[in-house]
Order: C-alpha cells, then sequence, then structure tokens
C-alpha cells in the first residue's frame, strides 16, 4: 500500500462498473453464451490475489477466468460439466500459452465433473485456494444440457436451483483458506410478468454457509449482450406497454470466508 498510486492503478474500487465491451484480447470469445466478461475475474485477481496463488472457478465454461490466471501468474483451477465445453476451454488455454510464450506460466487444471462432489485435492492436487469465483446459470434462463439432471439450468423449480448452487457453495467453498474470498456474478429474472430476485437469493445461499458479504457491485450488460434479438426500439415498447424495465445489469458479490 506504500506505493499503492503506481501499483494498484487498474484496481476498480467502486460499486458501478460500467463496462463498455469484453475483452477480446488474445483467446477470450463471446462465442459460448452465457460468457462473462474477462474483466470481472481480472479485477478480482488483482485485488484480492497475488502471483502464485491458486483460483477456482467452479463454472468454467470456456476458460475466461483461467486465461486471465495465465496473464496474471495465478494457478487456474476450473471445473466444467460438459466434457465437450471442457475440451474447448482446455484448448483455448494451450493457444493462450503458446501465443504468451512464457515458459514459467503456472499450472492450469480442467476438472470435468459436477462442482456439488468433485474433490479437487484428488483430480488436481489442489489442497486450498485463495480465490473462488462463481458464475452459475441463471436458473433456466439459458439451458446447458439437454438433459443433464446435474445441470444447474436444468433443476425443475426455483428451490431446486437454489438448493443444488448450495451444495455448489458447500462443496467448492472448503478448499478456499479462511479469511480469503469469493465472489458470484449472477443477474436476476422474469418470470409470469414479476421479477425474481435470483441475484440476492443466490447471494443468501453463500452468506447461510460461512461467508461475510463484503460488497455488491453492480455491473452493466448493455455492451456485453450478443445473439439476444434485442430490437431497441421493440423492447422498449413492450417495456412501456407491459409496465416492466428492461434488465440491463447483473451483479458481482463479494464474500469473505469466516
Amino acid at each position: 500500500m506504500s506505493r499503492w498510486r503506481e501499483q494498484l492503478e487498474e484496481v476498480w474500487t467502486d460499486s458501478l462498473w460500467l463496462i463498455p465491451k469484453r475483452d477480446a484480447s488474445g483467446v477470450h470469445s463471446a462465442e459460448y453464451h452465457g460468457n462473462f466478461v474477462p474483466q470481472i475475474p481480472r479485477q478480482m485477481m488483482l485485488r484480492f490475489t497475488r502471483r502464485g496463488d491458486t483460483v477456482v472457478d467452479a463454472f468454467m465454461g470456456l476458460a475466461t477466468t483461467l486465461v486471465e490466471c495465465l496473464r496474471l501468474g495465478r494457478r487456474g483451477v476450473g471445473v466444467e460439466l460438459n466434457p465437450g465445453v471442457a475440451r474447448k476451454g482446455l484448448d483455448l488455454l494451450r493457444a493462450e500459452r503458446k501465443r504468451l510464450r512464457d515458459e514459467d506460466l503456472p499450472p492450469t487444471h480442467v476438472v470435468v465433473g459436477d462442482s456439488r462432489a468433485v474433490d479437487m485435492e484428488a483430480e488436481c492436487g489442489v489442497k486450498a485456494c485463495q480465490l473462488l469465483v462463481w458464475h452459475p446459470p441463471y436458473h433456466d434462463i439459458i439451458r446447458f444440457s439437454a438433459d443433464d439432471p446435474r445441470d444447474l439450468s436444468r433443476q425443475p423449480d426455483l428451490d431446486a436451483f437454489l438448493q443444488a448452487f448450495g451444495q455448489v457453495v458447500e462443496n467448492t467453498g472448503r478448499w478456499l483458506e479462511p479469511g480469503r474470498h469469493a465472489c458470484l456474478v449472477i443477474g436476476d429474472k422474469y418470470e409470469q410478468g414479476s421479477v425474481v430476485p435470483l441475484g440476492f437469493l443466490a447471494m443468501e445461499q453463500v452468506r447461510r454457509r460461512g461467508f461475510d458479504l463484503k460488497a455488491v457491485v453492480v455491473k452493466d450488460i448493455v455492451g456485453n449482450e450478443r445473439g439476444k434479438g434485442r430490437s431497441g426500439n421493440l423492447w422498449r415498447y413492450r417495456a412501456l406497454k407491459s409496465g416492466f424495465y428492461l434488465f440491463r445489469h447483473e451483479y458481482v458479490f463479494v464474500f469473505r470466508k469466516r
């Protein structure tokens, strides 16, 4: 902190994040529907970890978090339920290593499995981590599998989704060292004409399991929406006609493990 002006210039400290577009440098790709912007895990790592620390992403997708781990010198572990998505994430990590051309890059591990039950130490020898990232499906807004009952987006109702996510928190939270941080990235949803406060309901699942809430960050999603077919005039008309407001944000909840 004695050199905070020069060393922490990139770190954001506001609770409102307006990100005009997702980072598309290197191998980062927006092709996977549901990806989050790389700037989020990057900010979490810059703020709450040091070089050499281990970061676990319980919903890896196309390895967005692990790519940022390579760039910042953190050891990355990603858990992904879908084998095909996990293979693609591995390919992207290999391509990023080749692009960076650094022989001293930290190791990354991709574990194919269910975050509710995976044993990190048995799978890749990780006994503890210093940052934990959760970016689960927003319940059933996007279906990530055809019929896998382990898939959180296939849970039959909201209670089942929250219970399943709570199990992910319990299992993966075991590896996070006490006093270290975790982040949950999630938004809300509409259902039958009403807002379902999915973000805050999921946040409570974390708080109940030994975590203190340190921050609620609101992040805009206008600049990184893709393929949703939203015509500004059409959606504005629907919002005015039906009396609702368009979702232009999601949440980044920051926790510290007791």
